[in-house]
């Protein structure tokens, strides 16, 4: 597959050059929360079909932005990873996330999916840090079949997948109340309280969490839309 380019020596050019083909920086969002296997990739990534995958992956590897690696123990498994440069795309995806979130979302349409483990660069994107200050805990998410966890340290945060080894809160719910949670209006009170959400662990850490992460209200594009 030819690879197409701007022709432009210019540095916005030729960054699209490398990650502008469509599904390519979805594939760097996946690869910052870790290294992935073929599998995870196509399962997080529904309507990308298996040959294209592999091509965008070819691409990731020729162009110095991903490598193949092999898993530890106990899973050995082939998997893919960012290089440094492909990780150091990091913050223009966050800055992307901010963005959208800003002046892109609004209410799920019919036909999209929504995978929990999206929420581990989410919970990034909308985290105050201001509101975090003085705070120490970890947070653990059980999202349907998904977990994953947050650690905040003093204005900081660090979100990965999979289980916290100390965690000193846990929040389960579903993937539906977990959206409702984060940018719908419903609070962890009040999840709790109609039985669509659990928590359990520190209660100094649980009515933190409330104010930890803050999604800026919708804006619209367009001034007939801001009017009416």
């Amino acid at each position: 597959m030819e690879q197409r380019t701007y022709n432009q020596y210019c540095a916005t050019a030729r960054t699209l050059d490398l990650v502008g083909e469509r599904w390519t920086l979805l594939l760097i969002r996946e690869l910052l929360t870790g290294p992935k296997r073929f599998g995870d990739l196509q399962s997080s990534l529904r309507g990308l079909g298996t040959g294209l995958l592999a091509a965008r992956l070819k691409h990731l590897e020729r162009e110095g932005l991903a490598h193949k690696i092999t898993l530890p123990p106990p899973a050995r498994t082939p998997a893919y990873a960012l290089t440094q440069a492909g990780e150091e795309l990091g913050p223009v995806v966050m800055e992307l996330a901010r963005w959208g979130l800003k002046w892109a979302m609004d209410t799920p349409r019919p036909a999209e999916t929504f995978h929990p483990g999206w929420a581990v660069l989410g919970l990034r994107a909308c985290f105050d840090s201001v509101a975090a200050t003085g705070l120490r805990a970890v947070y653990e998410f059980r999202v349907d079949d998904e977990i994953f966890h947050a650690r905040i340290d003093d204005g900081t945060i660090e979100a990965l997948h999979g289980p916290a080894q100390h965690p000193d809160a846990t929040i389960t719910t579903s993937a539906d109340t977990f959206l409702g949670l984060t940018g719908q209006g419903l609070t962890l009170t009040e999840a709790i309280g109609t039985g669509v959400a659990s928590a359990s662990g520190s209660s100094e850490a649980l009515r933190r969490l409330n104010g930890l992460f803050r999604l800026p209200p919708p804006h619209a594009r367009k001034a007939d839309q801001a009017s009416s």
